[in-house]
């Protein structure tokens, strides 16, 4: 049976740096978590001037991994824990924080030298109280690298994370959490499945789509109930869409800054940690 929709929820502009502003449709203050996925950002394309200096300077994570979905453009990341690496369109990062960790993200120097175009989304995915005190971690995939699914005329999407319709994507998670990421053409329709009893959302990138008869629009994020597996798209215009599915993570949240533990105490105590210089230090 078909999924219902419980909330529909419009990306609002937050600044994540002085220069730099991205849509954040969750948390929202309509709905705050369907934990795993505790927050999710999109940079709109925007082109960046040849010498420019955008970069996020290195800056404390605990607790949870931030994933990176590179939809246009170059991304470099790097931190203390001895990662580096460059994404490109369609590539995914997959950086777990575990207990503390400094990084430093943004457009490559070649970007930054010669300009261009920049367009990403970044999650917030979370992991159970057991791992997050676990040695952080990091994993990448190429584009080539993702299992195509949903195959079919008008439609072109990847698995990044997660078992779905027999395949089994390449990044991998403390619990079952399913990322699929693509394109539909205007007049196809596609059919989701998803585990009753899982979180089920889907952020529209661009365009617009159709699911029971109503119409949403880009940029918004659209929060299924938890019955029942069925989700089908029209797409009223070419759309991009990023399809979430994961088994709850049934543990209080507490999120403040740049941490996502499971009590305001552990918050703090991260806080102070950073200031003690206990994550260490990153020269970039």
């Amino acid at each position: 049976m078909q999924k219902n929709i419980d909330y529909i929820l419009a990306g609002r502009e937050k600044n994540i740096t002085k220069e730099e502003v991205v849509l954040q449709p969750l948390p929202h203050k309509d709905f705050r978590f369907a934990n795993p996925f505790i927050v999710l950002h999109h940079k709109l394309p925007g082109t960046i001037p040849p010498g420019a200096k955008q970069r996020i300077h290195p800056h404390p994570h605990r607790g949870f991994a931030p994933v990176t979905i590179m939809l246009q453009g170059e991304g470099y990341h790097k931190d203390n824990a001895g990662h580096d690496e460059t994404v490109y369109a369609g590539d995914v990062q997959w950086m777990f924080a575990g207990k503390g960790l400094l990084h430093s993200e943004g457009p490559t120097d070649k970007i930054l030298k010669e300009g261009g175009v920049q367009e990403f989304i970044q999650l917030w995915i979370n992991v159970p109280a057991s791992h997050k005190w676990d040695e952080p971690a990091y994993q990448s995939a190429r584009q080539s690298s993702l299992p195509r699914v949903l195959v079919q005329q008008g439609a072109s999407f990847y698995l990044i994370s997660g078992e779905y319709d027999g395949n089994t994507g390449p990044l991998k998670s403390f619990t079952p959490v399913i990322l699929i990421n693509g394109t539909i053409q205007a007049g196809n329709r596609v059919q989701f499945s998803a585990t009753p009893g899982y979180w089920t959302l889907i952020y529209i990138i661009s365009g617009s789509i159709c699911i029971n008869n109503e119409t949403i629009a880009a940029h918004n994020l659209i929060v299924f109930e938890k019955n029942n597996e069925e989700v089908i798209v029209h797409a009223k215009e070419d759309a991009r869409l990023l399809f979430l599915s994961a088994e709850p993570i049934n543990e209080p949240v507490a999120a403040k800054d740049n941490f996502v533990m499971n009590t305001a105490e552990e918050v703090n105590q991260a806080i102070e940690d950073y200031k003690k210089g206990i994550f260490g230090i990153l020269n970039y």
